[in-house]
Protein backbone atom coordinates (compact mmCIF):
# COMPACT_ATOMS: atom_id res chain seq x y z
CA UNK A 1 0.00 0.00 0.00
CA UNK A 2 1.42 3.89 -0.61
CA UNK A 3 1.38 5.92 1.83
CA UNK A 4 0.12 9.16 1.36
CA UNK A 5 1.81 12.57 2.90
CA UNK A 6 0.20 15.78 3.41
CA UNK A 7 1.42 19.40 1.97
CA UNK A 8 3.09 20.25 5.27
CA UNK A 9 4.71 16.69 5.20
CA UNK A 10 6.48 17.30 1.94
CA UNK A 11 7.31 20.52 2.32
CA UNK A 12 9.07 19.38 5.79
CA UNK A 13 10.83 16.72 3.75
CA UNK A 14 11.78 18.57 0.83
CA UNK A 15 13.34 21.67 3.32
CA UNK A 16 15.61 18.54 5.07
CA UNK A 17 16.43 17.58 1.68
CA UNK A 18 17.56 20.95 0.55
CA UNK A 19 19.53 22.16 4.05
CA UNK A 20 21.50 18.64 3.54
CA UNK A 21 22.69 19.32 0.57
CA UNK A 22 23.22 23.00 0.86
CA UNK A 23 25.29 21.56 4.03
CA UNK A 24 27.19 19.21 1.88
CA UNK A 25 27.97 21.34 -1.24
CA UNK A 26 29.43 24.20 1.80
CA UNK A 27 31.31 20.80 3.31
CA UNK A 28 29.61 21.31 7.12
CA UNK A 29 28.02 18.06 8.43
CA UNK A 30 24.27 18.21 8.97
CA UNK A 31 22.87 19.28 11.81
CA UNK A 32 21.34 16.15 14.01
CA UNK A 33 17.30 16.16 13.02
CA UNK A 34 14.98 16.68 15.96
CA UNK A 35 12.55 13.69 15.05
CA UNK A 36 10.57 13.95 18.49
CA UNK A 37 9.42 17.22 16.29
CA UNK A 38 8.21 15.92 13.29
CA UNK A 39 5.38 14.44 12.42
CA UNK A 40 5.00 10.21 12.41
CA UNK A 41 4.92 9.85 8.99
CA UNK A 42 8.29 10.88 8.83
CA UNK A 43 9.95 9.05 11.07
CA UNK A 44 8.89 5.12 10.17
CA UNK A 45 11.72 4.08 8.79
CA UNK A 46 11.42 4.12 4.62
CA UNK A 47 13.60 3.32 1.70
CA UNK A 48 13.92 6.51 -0.66
CA UNK A 49 16.15 8.15 -3.53
CA UNK A 50 16.98 11.95 -3.63
CA UNK A 51 17.39 13.35 -7.44
CA UNK A 52 18.67 16.58 -8.36
CA UNK A 53 17.61 18.21 -11.10
CA UNK A 54 19.39 21.45 -12.71
CA UNK A 55 17.05 23.94 -13.75
CA UNK A 56 16.95 23.32 -17.47
CA UNK A 57 15.70 19.61 -16.03
CA UNK A 58 19.03 17.92 -16.45
CA UNK A 59 20.01 15.33 -14.28
CA UNK A 60 22.82 16.68 -11.59
CA UNK A 61 22.32 13.14 -9.56
CA UNK A 62 20.54 10.57 -8.00
CA UNK A 63 21.39 8.30 -5.26
CA UNK A 64 19.19 6.50 -2.46
CA UNK A 65 18.80 2.81 -0.90
CA UNK A 66 16.27 -0.32 -1.48
CA UNK A 67 16.02 -0.88 2.02
CA UNK A 68 14.37 0.59 4.89
CA UNK A 69 16.95 1.35 7.32
CA UNK A 70 16.54 4.33 9.63
CA UNK A 71 13.76 6.67 9.99
CA UNK A 72 12.40 8.68 6.62
CA UNK A 73 13.63 12.11 7.44
CA UNK A 74 16.85 10.75 8.61
CA UNK A 75 17.15 8.73 5.08
CA UNK A 76 16.51 12.14 2.81
CA UNK A 77 18.78 14.06 4.56
CA UNK A 78 21.34 11.24 4.11
CA UNK A 79 20.75 10.38 0.68
CA UNK A 80 20.51 14.02 -0.73
CA UNK A 81 24.10 14.43 1.05
CA UNK A 82 25.21 11.53 -0.50
CA UNK A 83 23.49 12.33 -4.26
CA UNK A 84 25.16 15.82 -3.91
CA UNK A 85 28.65 14.44 -3.54
CA UNK A 86 28.58 10.92 -4.24
CA UNK A 87 27.11 9.92 -6.99
CA UNK A 88 30.19 8.33 -9.33
CA UNK A 89 28.50 9.98 -12.65
CA UNK A 90 28.61 13.22 -11.36
CA UNK A 91 31.19 16.15 -9.64
CA UNK A 92 30.80 16.99 -6.56
CA UNK A 93 27.82 19.92 -6.02
CA UNK A 94 29.22 23.12 -5.79
CA UNK A 95 28.04 25.84 -3.37
CA UNK A 96 27.34 28.73 -6.13
CA UNK A 97 24.95 25.40 -7.71
CA UNK A 98 22.60 24.57 -5.42
CA UNK A 99 19.61 27.60 -5.73
CA UNK A 100 19.44 26.60 -9.19
CA UNK A 101 18.73 22.76 -8.15
CA UNK A 102 15.50 21.10 -8.38
CA UNK A 103 14.79 18.47 -5.81
CA UNK A 104 12.80 15.34 -6.26
CA UNK A 105 12.41 12.53 -3.29
CA UNK A 106 11.37 9.18 -4.55
CA UNK A 107 9.38 7.08 -1.15
CA UNK A 108 9.56 3.87 -1.91
CA UNK A 109 6.87 0.71 -1.20
CA UNK A 110 8.20 -2.56 0.06
CA UNK A 111 9.76 -4.33 -2.76
CA UNK A 112 8.03 -7.83 -3.65
CA UNK A 113 9.70 -10.45 -5.90
CA UNK A 114 7.58 -10.79 -9.20
CA UNK A 115 6.12 -14.27 -9.92
CA UNK A 116 7.50 -15.50 -14.01
CA UNK A 117 7.27 -19.06 -15.72
CA UNK A 118 10.17 -17.87 -18.51
CA UNK A 119 12.57 -14.84 -18.42
CA UNK A 120 10.93 -14.50 -21.41
CA UNK A 121 7.46 -13.65 -19.91
CA UNK A 122 8.86 -9.97 -17.91
CA UNK A 123 8.56 -7.24 -20.40
CA UNK A 124 4.57 -8.09 -20.39
CA UNK A 125 4.59 -8.46 -16.55
CA UNK A 126 5.93 -5.18 -15.89
CA UNK A 127 3.61 -2.18 -15.20
CA UNK A 128 5.15 0.89 -16.83
CA UNK A 129 5.09 4.17 -15.58
CA UNK A 130 4.26 2.61 -12.45
CA UNK A 131 6.83 0.04 -11.55
CA UNK A 132 10.21 0.84 -10.25
CA UNK A 133 12.17 -2.18 -10.86
CA UNK A 134 15.23 -4.46 -9.93
CA UNK A 135 16.60 -6.56 -11.71
CA UNK A 136 19.30 -9.24 -10.09
CA UNK A 137 21.58 -11.33 -11.75
CA UNK A 138 24.52 -13.54 -11.03
CA UNK A 139 24.92 -11.78 -8.10
CA UNK A 140 24.74 -8.26 -9.40
CA UNK A 141 22.08 -6.12 -9.22
CA UNK A 142 20.55 -2.70 -10.16
CA UNK A 143 17.21 -0.32 -10.13
CA UNK A 144 15.08 2.12 -12.34
CA UNK A 145 12.75 4.00 -10.51
CA UNK A 146 9.03 4.32 -12.00
CA UNK A 147 10.21 7.76 -13.41
CA UNK A 148 12.58 6.31 -16.14
CA UNK A 149 9.00 4.71 -17.74
CA UNK A 150 9.00 8.31 -19.41
CA UNK A 151 11.96 8.48 -21.61
CA UNK A 152 12.52 4.50 -21.76
CA UNK A 153 8.58 3.57 -22.41
CA UNK A 154 9.66 -0.12 -24.01
CA UNK A 155 10.04 -2.67 -21.16
CA UNK A 156 12.16 -4.66 -23.30
CA UNK A 157 14.68 -1.58 -23.85
CA UNK A 158 13.95 -0.73 -20.20
CA UNK A 159 15.32 -4.35 -19.54
CA UNK A 160 18.65 -4.12 -21.49
CA UNK A 161 18.90 -0.79 -20.50
CA UNK A 162 19.26 -2.10 -16.63
CA UNK A 163 21.46 -5.02 -17.44
CA UNK A 164 23.83 -2.12 -18.97
CA UNK A 165 23.56 -0.64 -15.67
CA UNK A 166 24.85 -3.18 -13.82
CA UNK A 167 28.02 -3.97 -16.05
CA UNK A 168 26.16 -6.66 -18.14
CA UNK A 169 25.44 -7.26 -22.04
CA UNK A 170 21.51 -5.52 -23.38
CA UNK A 171 19.40 -8.94 -22.94
CA UNK A 172 21.32 -10.67 -19.93
CA UNK A 173 17.74 -10.41 -18.47
CA UNK A 174 16.85 -13.65 -20.58
CA UNK A 175 19.25 -15.35 -18.21
CA UNK A 176 17.94 -18.30 -16.21
CA UNK A 177 19.18 -17.24 -13.07
CA UNK A 178 17.33 -13.45 -13.42
CA UNK A 179 15.39 -12.34 -10.29
CA UNK A 180 12.77 -9.58 -10.58
CA UNK A 181 11.42 -7.66 -7.70
CA UNK A 182 9.21 -4.40 -8.18
CA UNK A 183 8.15 -1.58 -6.14
CA UNK A 184 6.22 1.60 -6.12
CA UNK A 185 7.10 4.98 -5.45
CA UNK A 186 5.20 8.26 -4.00
CA UNK A 187 7.34 10.66 -5.58
CA UNK A 188 7.63 14.64 -3.93
CA UNK A 189 9.80 16.90 -5.96
CA UNK A 190 10.18 20.84 -5.53
CA UNK A 191 8.14 23.36 -8.02
CA UNK A 192 10.43 23.60 -11.60
CA UNK A 193 9.76 27.46 -11.03
CA UNK A 194 10.83 27.82 -7.67
CA UNK A 195 14.38 26.28 -8.64
CA UNK A 196 14.47 28.65 -11.42
CA UNK A 197 13.25 31.39 -9.52
CA UNK A 198 16.43 30.19 -6.89
CA UNK A 199 18.96 30.59 -9.42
Amino acid sequence: MIEEYTPEEQAALLKIARTAVEDAAAGREPAPLDLAGLPPALTRPRACFVTLYTADGDLRGCTGTLTARRPLAEEVSAMAVQTALYDPRFMPVRSEEVPGLRIEISILTPARPLAFDRPEDIPRLLRPGVDGVVLMVGGRRATFLPQVWEKVPDPYRFLDMLCQKMGLPAGAWRRPDVEVHLYETVVIEEDAAAARGRG
